[in-house]
C-alpha cells in the first residue's frame, strides 16, 4: 500500500500526517469485503468530502462571480461538482492506478469506472481535510478543477439544459432522465411535438413543446431542471 500514498503524495506535493488514512480513502467497499478485518472502505471519507468539495466549490463560486444571482451560481456548481467532473479531475491525478478494488471489479474495469473515480475523489477529499485541514485542502481542490473555473469563466460551461439536468440526475439520483414524445400535432410542414421527461419511471418532472424534437426535450429539461433545483 505504501507506493500508493506514495505516489498520491507526488502528485498533490504534499505530504500526508496519516497515510492509512489516505489508503482508506483509495480503498473501494469490493477490496474491503474480500479483506474483512484488515481494510476499510472508503464511503465514510466519500460524504464527507462530499460536503468538503460542495463547500470550497461554492466559496470560490461565491467570491468570484458577485454580479450572479443563487439560481446562476447553483448551475455552475453542479457543473463542477457532478460525477463526470469529478471523474475528469480522478484521471488527471491517475486515481485509477492506485485504487485498492476486489478482484471481481477490478476485472470489470471499475479502475476507469466514472462513479467509482468520482466517489474516490471525494472520499481523498474527505481525507485530505482530516489530515491537512482546510486551507491546504481548498488550495489543492482550487488548483485541480482549476480548467474547468477558466472554461467556466470563458463560457464553455454554460451547457443546455438537458446536459444540466443529466450531470444533476447523475449525481444526486445515480440515474439519467428518459424523454418521451407523447403529443405531436399540425400539418407535416409546421408539426409541433409534445415531450415529457421522466426520473426513475415516475411522474412526469417536466414538459415542453416545440418544432422538433429537440425543441421540445430542450423545454421539458428547463422545467426539470427548476424543479430539481429547488
Amino acid at each position: 500500500m505504501e507506493h500508493h500514498t506514495e505516489g498520491i503524495a507526488r502528485r498533490l506535493n504534499i505530504k500526508f500526517n496519516e497515510p492509512d488514512l489516505i489508503n482508506q480513502a483509495l480503498t473501494h467497499s469490493s477490496f474491503a469485503n474480500e479483506n474483512m478485518g484488515t481494510a476499510i472502505h472508503n464511503e465514510r471519507l466519500e460524504f464527507l468530502g462530499d460536503a468538503v468539495l460542495e463547500l470550497i466549490i461554492s466559496e470560490h463560486l461565491y467570491k468570484s462571480y458577485p454580479q450572479l444571482p443563487e439560481g446562476e451560481l447553483t448551475k455552475l456548481r453542479a457543473n463542477m461538482v457532478c460525477e463526470a467532473s469529478l471523474a475528469r479531475v480522478a484521471r488527471d491525478l491517475n486515481l485509477g492506478e492506485y485504487l485498492f478494488l476486489g478482484r471481481g471489479e477490478k476485472a470489470a474495469g471499475g479502475q476507469d469506472r466514472p462513479s467509482i473515480l468520482a466517489d474516490t475523489l471525494e472520499a481523498l477529499i474527505g481525507a485530505l481535510y482530516l489530515d491537512q485541514g482546510l486551507t491546504i485542502t481548498r488550495n489543492i481542490i482550487i488548483h485541480h478543477f482549476e480548467p474547468m473555473i477558466i472554461e467556466i469563466k470563458e463560457g464553455h460551461l454554460v451547457k443546455d439544459y438537458k446536459t444540466m439536468v443529466q450531470e444533476l440526475t447523475q449525481c444526486k439520483h445515480n440515474t439519467t432522465p428518459k424523454y418521451m414524445i407523447v403529443d405531436e400535432f399540425g400539418p407535416d410542414h409546421d408539426k409541433i411535438f409534445v415531450v415529457q421527461i421522466f426520473l426513475k419511471e415516475k411522474a412526469p418532472l417536466g414538459e415542453g413543446r416545440g418544432k422538433s424534437k429537440k425543441i421540445a426535450e430542450q423545454a421539458a429539461a428547463r422545467m426539470a431542471w427548476e424543479k430539481l433545483r429547488n
